[in-house]
Parts: C-alpha cells; sequence; structure tokens
C-alpha cells in the first residue's frame, strides 16, 4: 500500500510522461508535492522503487520508467490482464459464442520483441468476454512471442485483444506496422515528429522511427491468458 506523497508522485510522473514522453526533473516534483528539499523526492523515488512501481535507467538524465500503477491509476487498456468494463453490444465481425462471449478470428502471432513478419491470415478463433470489446468497430486477436511486454502484464503466448484503429493516443499499447512489412506490439510514444515503439522489459531498447515508417494497426483493450 502507498502512502498519499507516494501515489501523489507516481501519478504526477506518469501524468508528465505520458505528455511529453520524458519525465520530470527533481525539482519539478518537489515543487508539484510541496517538499523543501529534493532528498525528499529522493527517498519517495526508492520507496516506489522498492515496490516495483517504478525503476530508473542508469545513465541518463530525467529517465524513470514507470513499471506499473496501482488499481486506482490504472487506465483503460493499461490492466491487459484483469477483465472489466460495461457490456457492449457485439460488433460486427464477432459471432455470438454463449451470452456473453464472442467469437474472434486469432489473426497469428504479433511479436512482443524483434518485430516479426507482418499478421495477414487467420490462423484460428478464440472465445473473447463481451466486456472486453467495445460497442463499435472491429476487433481480432493475436498471440503474442516474445517477452518484451512483460513489464505490462503480457506474457509469450497470451491472447490480445485489438480494437482495430488508425490512431492511438500518447501511452497507448499498440499493433505498430514498421515500414509496411513488420508488426509488433509496442507501446507508443510520440517525441515530435517521431514515433517511438517502447517495450516493457528493459532488456530490449526503444526503437525510434519517422512518423510515416509506422502505421497504427489497432489497440489493445484485452488480454486472454490459458493455464
Amino acid at each position: 500500500m502507498l502512502t498519499k506523497k507516494q501515489l501523489d508522485l507516481l501519478q504526477f510522473i506518469h501524468k508528465r510522461v505520458q505528455k511529453d514522453g520524458v519525465s520530470p526533473s527533481f525539482d519539478e516534483m518537489k515543487d508539484a508535492l510541496d517538499l523543501r528539499s529534493k532528498s525528499g523526492i529522493h527517498r519517495l523515488i526508492t520507496a516506489l522503487e522498492e515496490r516495483g512501481f517504478l525503476r530508473r535507467l542508469p545513465n541518463k538524465a530525467r529517465a524513470i520508467e514507470i513499471m506499473r500503477l496501482p488499481d486506482s491509476m490504472e487506465p483503460a487498456g493499461f490492466r491487459p490482464s484483469v477483465i472489466e468494463g460495461s457490456r457492449a453490444a457485439p460488433p460486427p465481425d464477432a459471432r455470438h459464442v454463449q451470452a456473453d462471449a464472442m467469437e474472434l478470428p486469432v489473426m497469428g502471432r504479433i511479436a512482443a520483441g524483434t518485430p516479426i513478419e507482418a499478421i495477414q491470415q487467420v490462423s484460428h478463433s478464440v472465445a473473447v468476454p463481451g466486456a472486453m470489446l467495445s460497442a463499435s468497430g472491429n476487433h481480432f486477436a493475436l498471440e503474442v512471442k516474445g517477452d518484451s511486454m512483460i513489464g505490462a502484464g503480457i506474457n509469450n503466448g497470451d491472447i490480445v485483444v485489438i480494437r482495430e484503429q488508425a490512431t492511438a493516443d500518447n501511452g497507448d499499447i499498440v499493433v505498430a506496422l514498421v515500414e509496411g512489412q513488420e508488426a509488433t506490439l509496442k507501446r507508443l510514444r510520440r517525441r515530435g515528429s517521431a514515433i517511438a515503439l517502447e517495450a516493457a522489459n528493459p532488456e530490449y531498447e526503444t526503437r525510434v522511427y519517422r512518423d510515416d515508417q509506422v502505421r497504427i494497426q489497432g489497440r489493445l483493450v484485452g488480454l486472454i491468458r490459458n493455464y
């Protein structure tokens, strides 16, 4: 359980990273939390690191990565392993399996690591709870290959549910088509006219592309895991 100051700092860092693509300075954190010195910020960050909510990237200025968020802060789409939301009408691309589930096509495998060849054909179908699907738009599913998104709760072999859309907000986890040939599952970060595809695993580097090299194919809305 986090203290109020720890939660306030985590929320402030998260909002700034979502907005600017870079974490705030220690002075900005100190002012935002109305603390007298930066030593208090150091203690709060250390406590958040120990609890697994964030980590400091070595040898980089103002480099703090959010690893996870408490339930009270997590935005829609950030908790892929949890099924929740209002009941939606069946989208046009899905057919009923039972009263509260739809069957979606699994469009092959998507890389959560180094990009692989673009997904092009249906491999099989999967039953998806209707609560995962929005009332409008088409949806499809992909099997995850790789471990670069484990920090976001997405493991190798998981099935991700994707809403088809050509745009996404900064910080969304998306299916991105790179240079028209390779598809990958990553967190989207906009950096001026460039697009960064960010992993959620320190073993993988963030890849930066020109805006015209990346095409968004959909946004993560849910996740299915078999045990």
